[in-house]
C-alpha cells in the first residue's frame, strides 16, 4: 500500500499545487508561491491536526474538490491583494527571493484568517469539516455522475460539439475530470481492501470504449475507408488509420470529413452512445471488469481497455465487441456517403476529357 499512499493517496497535493501555480501564472504571480499559498490553503481545512497525528482522510480523492475550491480561493485572494498594492514592498536592492517572502505574508495572514474560522464555524454547526460539508452537499451530484444518463449526456455533448468543429472532449473532460479521479480513487481503495468497486464512469472508460480510435470510436471506420470505392474516402483511410490505433483521429474527422458533413452525424453521434450503453450494461451485470488504474488516452483501445481494468480480459472482448458493432452502423451511411463522392468523382472525370483533347 505504500506506493498508492504516497501517489494517488495523496493527489490532493498536487492537485492544490497544480491549480495554484497554474493559475498565478495566468495573472503574472509566481507560481512557485501561489502553488504553495493554495497547498497550505488546502492543508488548513483538510488535514486536522489531533492527539499528535494528521489526518490523512481527505488527501486522496474524496478531497479533490476542497483541494479545487481553495486553490482558486487563495489564488484569487493573492491577486486580489496584489492587485490593489495590499502587500509589503521592500526596496529593489533586497533580492528578489528574499522580496517575494514577504509579498506572500500578507495572503498567508488573510487566507488563515478566513479558511480557519469558516472551518471552524462548520465544524461546531455541523460536526463536519469543510471537506466532510462539501463532499456530503456534493454527494447526489457525483452519484448521478456514475449513471448511465450522465454517460450519455456527457457523450452527446461530446459528438455534438465536435461535429460544430468545437474540441468537444476538452469541455466535457474538464467538467468530468474531478468526479473521475474521485471515482478512481474510491476504486483503488475498495480493490486495495478487497471489497467491491463502486464505480463504473471513470477516464479509462471513456478512453477506452467511447474514443475507440478518437472521439467518434472512428477506428472501425477507418478500416472501412481503406476498402472504399471512393479514392479519395481510400487516401483518408490510408492517412488516419495508423494515427486512429493511438485514438488520434483528426485525419478523418477533418479529411473525410466528418466534421460538418451531415451524411454522418447520425453515426458520429450515436456508435459511441451504443458503445456506452452495452459497455456500461456489461459492467452492471458483472461481465465486464471495472476501471481501478490511470491510463494514457493514446493508448490502443483493447491494451488501455485491459491496462485500466488490472489487466483482465472482458475489456479486450468488450473493446472487440464495440469495434464490430460500430462497424455495423457506420458502414450504411458511409456506403450512402461514398456513392455521393463516387457520382462527383465521374462528372469531374468526364468535364477533364474535353480538356485533355484540346490540349493535345
Amino acid at each position: 500500500m505504500l506506493p498508492f499512499n504516497l501517489s494517488m493517496g495523496v493527489m490532493t497535493f498536487f492537485i492544490s499545487v497544480g491549480i495554484g501555480a497554474s493559475l498565478g501564472r495566468q495573472f503574472q504571480l509566481d507560481p512557485v508561491m501561489s502553488g504553495l499559498l493554495a497547498f497550505m490553503a488546502f492543508l488548513l481545512v483538510a488535514a486536522p491536526y489531533a492527539d499528535g497525528k494528521i489526518s490523512t482522510q481527505y488527501l486522496s480523492g474524496q478531497g479533490i474538490f476542497t483541494a479545487l475550491i481553495t486553490a482558486i480561493y487563495s489564488t484569487r485572494v493573492y491577486v486580489w491583494l496584489k492587485q490593489n498594492n495590499i502587500t509589503i514592498r521592500l526596496p529593489k536592492e533586497v533580492p528578489t527571493g528574499v522580496a517575494r517572502s514577504f509579498e506572500i505574508l500578507i495572503p498567508v495572514l488573510v487566507v488563515i484568517a478566513t479558511l480557519h474560522p469558516l472551518n471552524l464555524f462548520i465544524e461546531a454547526q455541523t460536526g463536519m469539516i469543510l471537506p466532510q460539508a462539501i463532499m456530503h452537499l456534493l454527494e447526489p451530484l457525483v452519484s448521478a455522475s456514475d449513471s448511465l444518463p450522465a454517460i450519455l449526456l456527457s457523450v452527446l455533448m461530446c459528438q455534438i460539439f465536435w461535429f460544430a468543429g468545437i474540441h468537444g472532449s476538452l469541455i466535457v473532460t474538464g467538467i468530468m475530470n474531478p468526479f473521475w479521479m474521485a471515482n478512481l480513487s474510491a476504486n483503488q481503495a475498495a480493490l486495495a481492501a478487497g471489497t467491491v468497486l463502486p464505480h463504473v464512469y471513470l477516464q479509462g472508460f471513456w478512453d477506452h470504449y467511447l474514443l475507440i480510435g478518437g472521439v467518434g470510436s472512428t477506428l472501425p471506420l477507418a478500416f472501412l475507408l481503406l476498402r472504399s470505392r471512393a479514392t479519395h474516402l481510400r487516401t483518408i483511410g490510408k492517412m488516419g488509420i495508423v494515427p486512429s490505433f493511438f485514438n488520434i483521429n483528426e485525419p478523418i474527422l477533418f479529411g473525410a470529413p466528418i466534421i460538418m458533413n451531415p451524411m454522418m452525424f447520425i453515426p458520429f453521434v450515436c456508435v459511441p452512445m451504443v458503445n456506452a450503453v452495452l459497455a456500461y450494461g456489461a459492467t452492471r451485470l458483472g461481465w465486464l471488469s471495472q476501471v481501478v488504474s490511470l491510463t494514457p488516452w493514446t493508448t490502443p483501445a483493447p491494451i488501455g481497455a485491459s491496462w485500466a481494468a488490472n489487466w483482465t480480459l472482458s475489456p479486450v472482448v468488450m473493446c472487440l465487441i464495440c469495434m464490430v458493432m460500430s462497424a455495423v452502423i457506420y458502414l450504411p451511411f458511409l456506403r450512402a456517403y461514398e456513392r455521393s463522392l463516387m457520382k462527383t468523382e465521374v462528372e469531374k472525370a468526364k468535364n477533364s476529357v474535353p480538356v485533355a483533347e484540346t490540349v493535345s
